[in-house]
């Protein structure tokens, strides 16, 4: 609680009892019991909370109430008191309630419903008279309290409140019963909603008659009256006068007066409370000394909205509100409602490295020293933290979003610190390297499975290092592998890969992933597919081929030469593999590709006749001449195929091989050791 108002005395012990009370400016009007009406000027002391009252005008002789003289409507000016106009129709009249709106043009439009019985007439003013507004409109019954809402009227009867709507038909819908009070209470707002009371209870409504607070204020007593001075709401109970707020519902202050029954506004900062003989105007305590009275109770809500009502100069008005809302969104924050406090951190703009630093472990130590905040920081662990760290997720991927639009703009950043005299990040790279880096930082604590997404972004901003020590302190190789490969350090990633391979439990053990980086990496990394496909090569020579021969573009646009030379020079038995494919799959016309297939062909009867010639064995069975002649058959299919071969056409190169060495076998069988010979003359023919 904080004094929001001083009570000041205006009159005291007045000799007649007060019946009524109603204020404009610098006016006030007292109606007693006995029918008197005084008319006083009250003016403020300069730069005190004393006034000076004076009564200048009296009329013992007018009504009983003001305005409603013998149950009808008669109109008065307000400082002569002289008699405007009478409302002939509305004789009989128990109550009436006015609305006075302003139209888009500034044009003042006055409107007053007049209970006449169970009838409710409607009236405008215009040329010094109340005219019909439209036909009566008929009621349940009696109307005890009213006030206009917009287009609808709310009506207190003796037991229920109804919403009457002014559209032509005078629909009528029930709300709720008035509760246990004597008397119904119906208050219209500034906002152009009601108030209306249900025993201590106060609840607010629109022109549909719908509730429009959570939960309903909750007095100390039953109001007798009340009155809307935004942000508060003025209730006079029994023995004192209660002062709350609707948003957030707070008890401000209560202000002891003997016995209030009345109370009355004159406008904005000018509210009176009168009992049977007193009358009190409530002071508003100043807005700068109430605002540091909520800081310090950490009511921040509050302070912001009288910070919104101050009359300063724009600047400092704005830079005050921009204070109070960030120390609203850390007490949000110290209070553990996370998702609160970053929606208001993101309306801000304020420096996301400052909001990052509220978190435990997730800022570089060196800065996070750097930062300064109003109170200590709450300590958080299990759910907590990680409620905490999906809040700042969502926050993060917001300002994300927000960052990577302006990449490119050439201003600098604009947010603004938590506190003042705090440094902040101009620069939009690395508020989105921060950014990115503790975004994976909250994913391993949260959802594993949004790393790879945030890694593979072509946007990605992670701070190589520090990313790279996490993942590692998490066991996380393959998130790491798309790190490294999305920031082009693949000589890395390949390392982990061939670290990882031969670990039991690792997801990366073998050598699939590594054949699949080299194939992407392209021409642009040979060097790197030479350094690191041979440990592949050695232990699965079939599938490290497919470094060289899948079917990628990757791989098909690989300098063919170069991969050739390569495989020769450490791989020669998979150089022949390689050129089949490149000739026979990829169609590949280059005549040294051809010539040198041929020339491996060659070598390979070569190696196979110096294998056999040295593991002769003696047929024992068998013709010669039979033998002879099969495989001289044999020979001069293997001709036939060579010859088109040395002419860069293309045939079927494995049959040649096959007969060859079908030929080679037989020659084993049959003792002949000079094939040397016979292998030069192929090659002439």
């Amino acid at each position: 609680m904080h004094d929001a108002y001083e009570p000041v005395p205006i009159l005291e012990k007045l000799p007649l009892q007060i019946d009524c009370l109603a204020a404009w400016e610098d006016w006030l009007l007292v109606g007693t019991k006995p029918g008197h009406l005084l008319l006083y000027r009250i003016k403020k002391d300069a730069g005190t909370n004393r006034f000076e009252v004076t009564l200048e005008k009296s009329n013992k002789n007018f009504s009983k109430k003001i305005q409603q003289v013998e149950n009808n409507i008669h109109v008065h000016d307000l400082l002569t008191f002289q008699q405007i106009t009478v409302v002939s129709k509305a004789k009989g009249a128990t109550l009436f309630a006015c609305d006075l709106q302003l139209s888009p043009t500034g044009e003042a439009q006055l409107r007053m419903c007049v209970a006449v019985k169970k009838k409710l007439q409607l009236y405008y003013w215009k040329d010094r008279e109340f005219y019909e507004l439209q036909g009566d409109f008929s009621a349940p019954d009696i109307p005890k309290s009213m006030a206009w809402c917009q287009n609808s009227i709310c009506v207190g009867f003796k037991r229920d409140y109804y919403l009457i709507r002014m559209d032509g038909r005078g629909s009528i819908k029930e709300l709720f019963p008035t509760g246990k009070q004597l008397e119904p209470l119906v208050v219209p707002l500034a906002d152009g909603k009601v108030a209306v009371g249900q025993d201590d209870l106060t609840v607010v409504l629109n022109e549909e008659g719908v509730c429009t607070q959570k939960c309903a204020l909750n007095w100390t007593d039953i109001p007798i009256d009340m009155e809307h001075q935004p942000p508060y709401i003025i209730a006079v109970l029994p023995r004192y006068v209660e002062i709350r707020t609707f948003e957030p519902r707070l008890l401000v202050q209560s202000v002891e007066l003997q016995r209030p029954r009345f109370i009355t506004s004159a406008g904005p900062n000018i509210v009176y409370v009168a009992s049977n003989h007193f009358v009190w105007r409530l002071v508003p305590v100043s807005i700068a000394s109430q605002i540091r009275q909520l800081l310090q109770d950490k009511q921040f809500e509050l302070a912001l909205q009288l910070a919104k009502m101050k009359d300063d100069v724009e600047g400092d008005k704005r830079q005050q509100i921009h204070h109070i809302q960030n120390l609203y969104a850390f007490n949000l924050f110290c209070q553990k409602r996370f998702d609160d406090s970053m929606q208001v951190f993101a309306k801000l703009g304020t420096d996301p490295t400052h909001v990052i630093g509220l978190y435990p472990d997730l800022l570089p130590t060196d800065y996070r020293k750097q930062l300064h905040y109003p109170n200590p920081l709450p300590s958080l662990s299990g759910a907590e933290l990680e409620k905490a760290h999906l809040a700042l997720i969502d926050y993060l991927t917001q300002k994300r979003s927000h960052l990577v639009k302006q990449l490119n703009d050439s201003d600098p950043s604009t947010t603004s610190p938590l506190m003042e005299g705090t440094p902040t990040i101009k620069s939009r790279k690395k508020l989105l390297q921060i950014i990115d880096t503790t975004l994976l930082k909250c994913y391993l604590h949260t959802n594993v499975a949004l790393v790879s997404p945030l890694l593979r972004l072509d946007n990605n901003h992670c701070h190589i290092e520090e990313s790279e020590y996490i993942l590692k302190k998490a066991h996380k190789y393959s998130e790491l592998i798309i790190l490294y490969e999305k920031k082009g350090l693949h000589q890395k990633a390949l390392q982990v890969l061939l670290d990882q391979s031969t670990k039991a439990n690792s997801p990366l053990k073998g050598h699939e992933r590594t054949v699949q980086y080299l194939q992407r990496l392209g021409m642009e990394n040979l060097g790197i597919v030479f350094e690191f496909s041979p440990w592949v090569l050695k232990i699965c020579p079939e599938d490290g081929l497919k470094i060289f021969t899948e079917d990628l573009t990757e791989v098909e646009t690989l300098p063919r030469d170069k991969v050739l030379n390569f495989l020769k020079e450490g791989f020669k038995e998979l150089a022949v593999p390689y050129l089949e494919h490149i000739i026979h799959v990829w169609e590949e016309t280059g005549p040294e590709f051809h010539n040198v297939l041929i020339q491996m062909y060659l070598e390979r009867v070569q190696g196979l006749m110096k294998q056999y010639l040295n593991s002769l064995l003696v047929l024992k069975t068998c013709s010669l001449t039979t033998m002879i002649l099969i495989q001289s058959r044999l020979l001069v299919r293997s001709v036939c195929v060579l010859r088109p071969l040395r002419k860069g056409q293309k045939s079927t190169v494995k049959e040649g091989v096959h007969n060859i060495e079908q030929f080679l076998l037989t020659c084993l069988y049959l003792k002949i050791h000079d094939l040397r010979d016979l292998i030069v003359g192929i090659q002439q023919s």
